[in-house]
């Protein structure tokens, strides 16, 4: 069985916009995500600020550019400046994306989707392994949101992302709102994800993006454009209460309220009261 990572509790990211409040004082987050990219640079005023918000928590990093499922030859220098980075920083854990973002030394600033075929599942393993190696750690890969299906696809995305883990050693890192937006746009069951394919039982994930105000802004104006013309925006990237919540539950058996950080109390459902954990649950 494949090792856990470690039980952090519950943390936020990291933006520019938190510096000086965290720097005056000690907010009580357990653990702050950083952005890879935004620090892979030598020197700098915000590399020096996360110097010293990394004495006061633990940190991991997220990148976006890693491109683990592209079929271009691995980039590394930027496999060089992440590896770097990670020994300034001695995050918990570093993670991305399973998809690819760019072609032909092109980046697409998008996270594209991958189709799952054994084909692909070979390749991504082979991937994941040579990474895995460059950086001497297991990397953590998040399911992302799609919006487009691949006709030759001969497994499901859990499937997929169970089997990855398995084969490669990596960890998978389980984005609710991404399972949500998928289900919504593909037609399939968001609880299906985490009771059918199991990649939260039996391989190392645990849960992922939670940001109340842009959870509240880009809430109500997916909704209401939605509610206005559905023909026109059949692909809708929001989180909906009731059912995110419900999946949120299931999967993490954690208090919501807390994951969700400062969003207010009224805007949280009665109904959902949690013992928050302390450690993964079985």
């Amino acid at each position: 069985e494949l090792a856990k990572p470690p039980f952090l509790g519950f943390g936020l990211g990291l933006r520019h916009q938190h510096y000086d409040e965290i720097l005056s004082g000690n907010p009580p987050i357990d653990w702050f995500e950083v952005i890879s990219e935004n620090y892979m640079l030598p020197g700098g005023q915000p590399l020096r600020t996360l110097d010293r918000i990394c004495e006061r928590y633990p940190v991991v990093m997220h990148g976006v550019s890693m491109s683990i499922a592209s079929t271009a030859p691995p980039n590394f220098e930027y496999l060089q400046a992440l590896k770097d980075l990670a020994r300034r920083v001695e995050p918990k854990w570093v993670s991305d994306h399973l998809c690819w973002t760019g072609v032909h030394g092109k980046n697409l600033h998008d996270l594209l989707p991958i189709p799952y075929t054994k084909e692909a599942l070979d390749h991504v393993v082979s991937r994941v392994q040579l990474v895995q190696d460059f950086l001497g750690r297991a990397i953590v890969l998040e399911n992302v949101s799609t919006y487009v299906q691949f006709s030759n696809s001969e497994m499901t995305e859990w499937e997929f992302l169970s089997e990855l883990s398995r084969r490669s050693g990596c960890w998978l890192l389980f984005d609710v709102n991404n399972v949500y937006v998928s289900a919504f746009n593909h037609g399939f069951d968001a609880v299906a994800y985490p009771t059918e394919g199991k990649p939260v039982r039996g391989v190392p994930a645990f849960t992922h993006r939670w940001n109340g105000a842009n959870w509240r802004f880009a809430s109500k104006a997916n909704r209401d454009r939605f509610a206005a013309d559905p023909q026109r925006y059949p692909s809708v990237n929001f989180l909906d209460q009731p059912p995110t919540f419900v999946l949120l539950a299931f999967v993490v058996r954690g208090r919501a309220e807390y994951v969700l950080g400062k969003l207010g109390a009224s805007e949280i459902p009665a109904s959902y009261d949690y013992a928050r954990p302390t450690e993964w649950p079985d």
